[in-house]
């Protein structure tokens, strides 16, 4: 959830960690800091509350001079935001650690560190690693032996960079369940938690594995793995352009990344289309043997990917008429499974990093499924080298804490799995034509429903001093209402529920007043005469109605009940329809209410904490 950087060069390195920190604030903004070696071997440390702004202008005021640190924004974990919980934690004036990740065992070794009369300042997990690398330096360690023996002591998922005083000429970066990567430049060379945030300085990348150490100098990076061998990673050069970190003519991200989602649908059908096909191959070169042995799937995500997997469900037991479970990753976890034969396990996450998602995937690996696909929107992430299938949504880069085109782009590649799996049950090729011409249709309805962003914002005036809001949905529209209602939560801070339309009367009809509007997804489908009785039930008791519909569906606008007139589109596809409303109420009440909904409270991007 924290961002991490690090920088060795033959020139000064503050501005370069600050440049750093801005470009990986999403990942957390409660605290920032960084520690730099100044030209008398002396470690200088500057930490701030609140968004890296607030460490800029302490450096204005007192800038650091050095050539090589390490810097750290922060989500909170252990301990509230603060100076002394901020980042970098130094030890005894000689080690400064940065870390991303939850150390298990903190209070075992809290206690054992206070029985040797070490003085701890804050109330963090993280700066016990700097006094036990400290410690084992004490004992007669260099700085990357006692790097390598503190690890041994920790359990949890870390991702940890380290200065010593007494070594300035190198700095090292651990990799254990959280996402690290190097930065190879000219005369000059990184760590960050983000290749994001070193785009501006290079496009030449190693990305850790799992219990590797890299030491890290001014000419070279020396990485070992978890056996302590010195082995050789391969040098990736990226394709992401500075220019996708820019907001454009848009006044936030989130906007931005709502607006761009036709485009990154096109991109994510991409050479995966032929003319009435899906292209099994494009899940990887064995996907079609692999396939064919698939009875059963088991969709795994969290957050937003969660209610991708629900539409997901839908779809592979109506169309193709597969069995589906689809869970939240972090109960995954954590039952007992019963692994039906055939059964292929797929796992969702915009960053492939999510931590519940990559400990879900690792347990299944040893439970006998048939197979794993990753569906993820950044290459080189641990979710996409660890499964033996992948599909890339193509998105793009998304910055916005509140994700957008990853959802709809996910839901696109569930609707190409269930295509491809059906071939093996019941999609003939006359039914996988039709779904491959609705498909290639879909750009233009999302660019067509773009198009009521003004009608949508109107509405929304109706909800912007609201404190609590219902979304209702039926059938395949139940996970967009649910994604609807987690979408107001995050950036407007406007407590919302989803819930199916019929369980309305099973008490939170309790709950309908003149005061309370519901948002209801109401396309034609099979149980839209349902749903208007449903409805009814709200209508009766005064409460007042948002009905996202067809004009051909019947609705009737009055006093209580207004309608947004959506695009038709098939049953089966209108979850990526009706999607974009849900973002763009939640996106226009948050600008209404003045909330940094690009970096809401309490949230970041990237969860890479259980």
């Amino acid at each position: 959830m924290c961002g991490i950087v690090g920088a060795i060069a033959d020139r000064d390195v503050a501005l370069v960690l600050l440049e750093g920190l801005k470009r990986l604030e999403y990942r957390g903004y409660d605290s920032a800091g960084l520690a730099i070696i100044d030209a008398r071997a002396q470690l200088q440390c500057h930490r701030a509350v609140g968004k890296v702004n607030e460490l800029e202008k302490l450096l204005v005021s007192k800038p650091l001079q050095g050539q090589i640190g390490i810097a750290h924004t922060r989500w909170a974990t252990h301990g509230k935001p603060s100076d002394l919980n901020a980042h970098p934690h130094i030890a005894n004036n000689e080690i400064a650690i940065v870390h991303n990740g939850i150390i298990e065992n903190y209070e075992k070794l809290r206690a054992r560190l206070v029985d040797f009369g070490c003085v701890l300042s804050s109330e963090t997990d993280s700066e016990l690693i700097a006094h036990l690398v400290y410690l084992h330096i004490q004992s007669g360690k260099n700085f990357l032996a006692a790097v390598q023996a503190t690890i041994t002591e920790l359990e949890g998922a870390y991702a940890i960079g380290l200065l010593s005083r007494t070594e300035p000429n190198h700095f090292i970066a651990v990799r254990s369940g959280s996402p690290l990567v190097i930065g190879l430049g000219d005369q000059i060379n990184f760590i960050a938690s983000d290749q994001l945030a070193l785009l501006p300085f290079t496009q030449q990348f190693i990305f850790l594995e799992e219990g590797d150490i890299a030491d890290v100098r001014l000419n070279e990076v020396i990485i070992y793995d978890t056996h302590g061998n010195e082995v050789k990673r391969d040098i990736h050069y990226t394709k992401l352009d500075q220019e996708e970190m820019s907001k454009g003519k848009y006044q936030h991200f989130m906007q931005k990344e709502i607006f761009e989602q036709a485009d990154s649908v096109i991109a994510c059908l991409e050479g995966r289309l032929s003319y009435q096909r899906v292209i099994s191959e494009a899940f990887g070169a064995n996907a079609n043997e692999i396939f064919k042995q698939i009875r059963h799937v088991q969709l795994v995500a969290c957050g937003t990917s969660y209610h991708a997997c629900l539409v997901g469900k839908y779809w592979l037991e109506e169309i193709a008429g597969i069995s589906c479970q689809a869970e939240i990753a972090s109960e995954n976890r954590y039952r007992q499974h019963v692994v039906e034969p055939g059964t292929l396990y797929v796992t969702l996450s915009q960053s492939g990093e999510t931590a519940d998602t990559l400990a879900a995937l690792r347990h299944a690996k040893t439970l006998g499924y048939a197979a794993t696909l990753a569906i993820c929107n950044v290459p080189e992430s641990s979710l996409v080298r660890e499964s033996d299938l992948v599909l890339m949504t193509g998105a793009g880069m998304e910055i916005g804490v509140a994700s957008t085109k990853a959802f709809t782009t996910q839901l696109v590649a569930l609707f190409l799995l269930t295509i491809t799996l059906g071939r093996n049950s019941r999609i003939d090729q006359n039914s996988e034509a039709e779904y491959v011409k609705l498909l290639r249709a879909i750009p233009k309805k999302l660019r067509n429903t773009l198009m009521l962003d003004s009608d949508i914002k109107n509405l929304a005036i109706k909800l912007k001093d609201k404190n609590h809001v219902l979304f209702i949905g039926r059938g395949i529209e139940y996970p967009i209402a649910l994604e609807g209602a987690l979408k107001l939560k995050e950036i407007s801070y406007i407590h919302a529920e989803a819930f199916p339309a019929g369980e309305l009367k099973h008490g939170p009809i309790a709950l309908i007043d003149s005061e309370m509007y519901a948002i209801a997804l109401a396309p034609i489908e099979d149980s839209l005469d349902k749903l208007k009785s449903n409805l009814q039930e709200i209508r009766a008791r005064e409460g007042k109605l948002i009905i996202c519909t067809n004009e051909e569906a019947g609705f009737i606008s009055d006093d209580q009940t207004s309608l947004l007139i959506m695009p038709h589109v098939h049953k089966f596809l209108a979850p990526l329809i009706y999607t974009i409303p849900m973002q763009l109420f939640a996106y226009h009440i948050a600008v209404m209410k003045g909330t940094d909904l690009d970096q809401p409270r309490n949230l970041a991007k990237s969860v890479t904490v259980e």
